[in-house]
């Protein structure tokens, strides 16, 4: 067996591992408030969330296109730039579940090509119109989640000022089982689009294709796998999101969800490719903050907010490094 095909095998099992961990560090992303409110069981909300994953992971592939050919120049990539990036990305996302601190998966894998990129082939690989657009989506999407969660809790408190609390919490529990699986479709529809775009990389480099395509097998088996990941769920981050940041009731659970969702449905329409959790946990700390700032645990949302700064300058070395060692011992 050639070198080339073992770094293809290698590059498809990571981009299968990099699903598998993407839906389980994630997992949080989907359910964590649903959880939280405790209007799903952990159990009944992993299911859920695994189903509706599936489901957003095979509606479309213009997330995957920019990922596997937006960010980096897959005309002078090569198979072992794939395995460096996958391996900066995801050991990033596991070194930061470690400590319960929610990641952007799409910001770590964009960090590991641009990195492993670099390696391989200089600056000039870097496609630098796809990467100011994620890096763009690293601003605009927390301000999104975070105005539409506070604008959407003040809407639904002003049409509900006639009911008791208890009476609109119960409401509100049922339709958030409605806007959770709303939260895991679109988490789907974005997220598990990555992995595919990984993967459709990897065989266009090995095959030869003149463009770069996601079969439908690939995107039915990456699906899966993201979906498998988040039954699997990461309980530090759904903690530490659904719980810890800020203690919400349903009606202000439902409220994060839809609004986080939303901006992910628009990003996802436009081949965007965004960090899910900064949506979720920005739409989650603007509602927090219309019921009073200290509903608000600050002190967790700025290591959340510093963990997401490095991300991309942390994953860009990782990647980098991994190439050169791996060059070095191929050689």
């Amino acid at each position: 067996m050639g070198e080339g095909v073992v770094l293809f095998l290698l590059a498809m099992f990571l981009g299968y591992v990099y699903a598998f961990v993407g839906g389980f560090t994630d997992a949080a992303n989907a359910i964590a408030t649903s959880v939280g409110t405790r209007v799903l069981s952990p159990r009944a909300a992993v299911i859920m969330a695994g189903v509706c994953n599936l489901l957003g992971g095979m509606t479309g592939t213009a997330v995957a296109v920019t990922i596997g050919r937006g960010i980096v120049d897959p005309d002078v990539l090569t198979l072992l730039t794939v395995v460096a990036a996958l391996g900066g990305a995801m050991s990033w996302s596991l070194i930061t579940y470690r400590f319960g601190i929610p990641v952007s998966e799409t910001h770590g894998l964009v960090g590991g090509l641009v990195g492993a990129g670099v390696a391989t082939a200089g600056l000039d690989v870097v496609q630098w119109q796809g990467v100011t657009k994620v890096l763009l989506a690293i601003f605009t999407s927390p301000s999104l989640g975070f105005i539409g969660g506070m604008l959407l809790i003040t809407l639904i408190y002003w049409l509900c000022r006639g009911m008791g609390r208890r009476q609109a919490n119960r409401l509100f529990g049922h339709l958030q089982r409605l806007s959770a699986a709303y939260m895991a479709f679109s988490h789907g529809r974005n997220d598990a689009q990555k992995p595919m775009g990984v993967l459709a990389l990897a065989m266009t480099l090995h095959f030869g294709w003149e463009e770069l395509v996601v079969p439908l097998w690939v995107a039915a088996s990456a699906a899966t796998v993201a979906a498998i990941g988040t039954a699997y769920g990461g309980w530090r981050i759904i903690r530490t999101i659904g719980i810890k940041m800020v203690d919400l009731k349903p009606v202000e659970g439902f409220a994060a969800e839809v609004s986080g969702a939303s901006v992910i449905q628009v990003a996802s329409e436009l081949g965007i490719p965004i960090s899910t959790t900064h949506a979720i946990t920005s739409s989650i700390v603007g509602v927090g903050v219309t019921r009073r700032t200290t509903a608000v645990s600050w002190g967790l949302a700025g290591n959340i907010m510093l963990s997401w700064m490095l991300t991309v300058p942390a994953t860009m070395v990782l990647g980098w490094l991994y190439l050169v060692v791996l060059r070095s011992l191929l050689s």
